[in-house]
């Protein structure tokens, strides 16, 4: 009988909530939690469940996954699936990159489901299936059903249909196919052509991404008669994180007082640092100006170059995070900023 493997984080291998998100990977050989449901499912037999911590992942990604594949090293299974993430941003990205390790070490098919806002889709669906998903637990039988299913037409040796009939996200891989009535590319686009110019319903063989465009603002005139706001994308927090943002796929934002300060500091009580986990933290750890540059906006104050540095900082963290997240934390700090009367913001990254 073929024989499979399940990824859980630490809440759905039953270890616990947020309190021990940074738990340690693990393997077990036996199911645990969503991995019974899977077992009771599938054309083949669950023999271990691996469970990890989303803040580990998050914070050692490297090592969490050498250590997973570790465990795997001696292992015989078919398949590999992980999940279901849900909306869950460090969940996602966790059953992304461990599944597309486990895939490339071990040649395995590797099967997750994931809400479409989730970021590990555009991060992860070039290298693994992923499965459109639920918002929430709430949908755990219908997505780990939908994993099942199509996990069962692998192991059964059945012919794999397109994304589309499938139903996973579209993985951008072509296939060179010829159609049963060999009607040439050229006539195939003609009719196309015709069916648009007659607004008439038909399917491109090459679909085009919808891209968001966003108008560009007109230039400011005289900067010194200006209030200007530091808005960064780089972790950079007070050192005890009050707002909990997340150090990937974040959903948090904050904003810091900085209207007494000439600099920001990192080795006082009021000292900052940076809890984003895409970038050696190092350089911003020991001078967190440099990713929030409130020395040089002070200097700028002082000549007169600008009118005022507004009297708060926002921060959040960039990677991962999905479009329809940072669209909406931008829209939140926009009117925050637009209401107290800033009218330029310099909004920096890593």
């Amino acid at each position: 009988m073929s024989k499979a493997i399940v990824y859980l984080n630490q809440f759905f291998g039953q270890i616990g909530g947020e309190d021990v998100a940074d738990h340690e990977p693990e393997i077990r050989d036996k199911k645990v939690g969503a991995a019974m449901l899977y077992d009771q499912l599938l054309d083949a037999d669950v023999t271990h469940t691996i469970i990890c911590g989303d803040n580990f992942v998050g914070s050692k990604e490297e090592e969490a996954i050498d250590r997973i594949l570790g465990f795997l090293e001696d292992k015989e299974f078919d398949i590999f699936f992980a999940g279901p993430a849900f909306q869950a941003g460090r969940y996602g990205n966790a059953c992304g990159a461990i599944g597309k390790a486990v895939k490339e070490e071990f040649d395995v098919p590797v099967i997750s489901s994931m809400n479409e806002e989730n970021p590990g889709v555009d991060m992860y669906k070039k290298d693994i299936y992923i499965f459109p998903g639920g918002q929430s637990a709430a949908k755990m039988k219908d997505d780990v059903t939908k994993m099942v299913e199509f996990g069962n037409k692998i192991l059964n040796g059945e012919k794999l249909l397109p994304a589309e009939e499938e139903g996973y996200f579209i993985r951008g891989i072509r296939h060179q196919y010829f159609l049963p009535d060999e009607t040439p590319a050229y006539e195939r686009a003609i009719d196309m052509l015709l069916k648009k110019i007659n607004n008439e319903e038909y399917v491109s063989e090459l679909p085009i991404p919808e891209l968001d465009t966003v108008k560009i603002a007109d230039p400011i005139e005289d900067l010194s008669k200006i209030t200007v706001a530091l808005v960064t994308s780089g972790g950079i927090v007070p050192i005890d994180n009050p707002d909990r943002i997340q150090s990937a796929s974040a959903t948090r934002w904050g904003k810091y007082y900085i209207d007494d300060v000439d600099q920001l500091q990192n080795r006082r009580q009021e000292a900052f640092k940076t809890i984003h986990a895409g970038y050696d933290p190092a350089a911003a750890d020991t001078d967190p100006n440099r990713v929030v540059p409130v020395d040089a906006m002070r200097k700028y104050e002082e000549v007169g170059k600008i009118g005022k540095l507004y009297k708060y900082f926002y921060s959040t963290v960039g990677t991962g995070t999905t479009q329809g997240e940072a669209a909406r934390m931008g829209q939140e700090i926009t009117e925050e900023l637009l209401e107290d009367g800033v009218q330029a913001v310099i909004l920096t990254s890593t």
